[in-house]
């Protein structure tokens, strides 16, 4: 966890002088900030607010600033990835700046102030409807079939997803490409649904361990010694790649059906038909559920 703080310090420091004082605040995010890091495997996530109005110039120099901090030298500088708005715009009231609902969520309530003044108080935070759409437009854009997940934005927390030319579908029917690319992408493809499952019933952030607690803890819930062994990969790659091989998959595809058929409901429920109906698509492309696994054949 260090280190990560050591890459926030430094991104905090290189934004301070390109911004001066239109940087209101500087916040440490996602496992930084509400607990679980990994340097195996997690982001590095800085939001900033920046003084109103919003200007033109602003998206051009906090990218340049984020890639001069990137090129730092370690993985960890890599994976920075940097959300930022101004007050008007985190209320609504403004157009601008780049926070999407579940980050905003987990800046009220995880946010850690690196510098600046506390903003937080106040803020709006989004209705569980509005992170179920938006959770689902992501997943359906950089998850599911036909999309190459090679670069999914910041906002994403996933980071790169797959390899160019393949996708997350290709992985999910060859188990052992998945494992290929590392502990870290092998580790978000199974936890991510997991996390939008458990945003969607609790309307809070979708940490990996109380998302993946809030599965194992219930009964008859698909996928639950592939969601356990995710979380310990996170920290310790799997020992025995073709066991882990095997576990993907006869748990993985059922898994997915639990999440696609748990969101098509929600989805409908919440009047968007369209993304009901790309999540229905998405589960008719998933490969036959394996007979030996817990949910029998589909």
């Amino acid at each position: 966890m260090d280190e990560g703080r050591a890459v926030l310090a430094e991104a905090v420091a290189a934004y301070e002088a390109a911004l001066g004082p239109r940087l209101v605040a500087a916040y440490a995010l996602g496992s930084l900030a509400h607990g679980g890091f990994s340097s195996l495997v997690s982001d590095v996530d800085l939001g900033l607010v920046l003084a109103d109005p919003p200007t033109s110039d602003d998206p051009e120099t906090l990218r340049l600033v984020a890639e001069s901090v990137k090129a730092g030298g370690s993985v960890l500088h890599e994976r920075l990835s940097v959300f930022w708005g101004t007050p008007a715009t985190l209320r609504g009231e403004a157009h601008g700046g780049r926070f999407p609902p579940l980050d905003r969520l987990d800046l009220v309530e995880n946010g850690r102030l690196l510098a600046g003044v506390d903003v937080r108080a106040g803020l709006p935070v989004p209705d569980r409807a509005e992170l179920t759409a938006e959770g689902a437009a992501f997943a359906l854009d950089f998850l599911g079939p036909g999309h190459t997940a090679t670069a999914a934005p910041a906002a994403s927390g996933l980071g790169s997803l797959a390899p160019a030319g393949a996708t997350v579908m290709d992985e999910i029917r060859h188990p052992e490409r998945l494992l290929a690319e590392g502990p870290r992408h092998v580790t978000k493809i199974v936890l991510f649904p997991v996390r939008f499952l458990y945003t969607a019933a609790t309307g809070r952030v979708g940490t990996n361990e109380a998302a993946a607690a809030h599965h194992l803890a219930q009964d008859g819930a698909p996928g639950r010694e592939l969601v356990a062994a995710a979380l310990a990969w996170r920290t310790t790659p799997p020992d025995d790649p073709r066991a882990a091989a095997e576990l993907l998959r006869r748990q993985l595809v059922p898994l997915y059906v639990h999440y696609l058929d748990d969101h098509i409901a929600r989805l409908t429920a919440l009047g968007e038909p369209d993304l009901a109906t790309a999540f229905g698509r998405w589960k008719d492309g998933l490969p036959p559920i394996s007979p030996g696994s817990p949910c029998g054949v589909r």
